[in-house]
């Protein structure tokens, strides 16, 4: 779900994944080509950074990328092929869960693996 800064020329798009959910943009330098999904854009594309939502100077999933000038709170934005080792280099940082694994083919979708909940990261938690 982005919201969409929009400063002089340069637009800015937060997502709420990020490095802790797919650190190999900030570590390595991986390039992401996040997509639309959910609805057909009705302008054209213009260039901005696809941000992530952990704070974070180094949570840039894709610079200079181009989604569709109206891109806005409530679309949904794919990252597709994310990374062979994504899931297991994911972290809980700022106790926020490893996303779902999405298996898409032929334009149906399959859960292979669940979102971690809030529940799953106080489950490992033995107190004081």
């Amino acid at each position: 779900m982005p919201a969409v800064k929009r400063t002089g020329e340069r637009v800015f798009v937060a997502v709420g994944g990020g490095m802790s959910d797919n650190p190999r943009p900030a570590r390595y330098g991986i390039r992401c080509a996040p997509r639309p999904i959910g609805r057909r854009p009705t302008a054209d594309s213009r260039t901005a950074t696809v941000v992530g939502g952990r704070g974070e100077a180094g949570d840039i999933l894709a610079a200079e990328v181009p989604p569709p000038a109206d891109v806005r709170p409530g679309d949904l934005l794919a990252v597709p092929v994310a990374g062979t080792y994504r899931l297991s280099t994911a972290s809980g940082c700022n106790l926020v869960g490893r996303p779902p694994v999405i298996a898409v083919h032929e334009g149906t979708a399959r859960l292979l693996v669940r979102r971690e909940t809030p529940d799953d990261l106080r489950h490992r938690d033995v107190g004081a």
